[in-house]
């Protein structure tokens, strides 16, 4: 076994890819805004009453979270005086 694990080794040094040519800032860049226009053809944006309906949604929670907290809020005040004596 252990002869042909060394006659593996050699042959993996010989089968090693040629190094490739690095690319210049331009070439980099130009291939950036390539893939950046294609992944954006593959967005599916959403229609205007989408946005108009996840929008009032958002503020409808925004809302009642922010009532829940005022609520909350008194809630305590009122029995920090009680046990405080305020």
């Amino acid at each position: 076994m252990a002869e042909q694990n060394e006659k593996k080794a050699p042959e993996k040094a010989q089968k090693a890819k040629p190094a490739k040519k690095k690319d210049g800032f331009l070439q980099k860049a130009s291939r950036f805004f390539r893939d950046l226009k294609s992944e954006m053809k593959k967005v599916v944006w959403p229609s205007k009453k989408q946005v108009i309906n996840n929008t009032c949604v958002a503020f409808v929670m925004m809302g009642s979270v922010g009532v829940v907290i005022w609520v909350l809020d008194w809630v305590l005040t009122v029995i920090r005086g009680f046990v405080l004596g305020l």
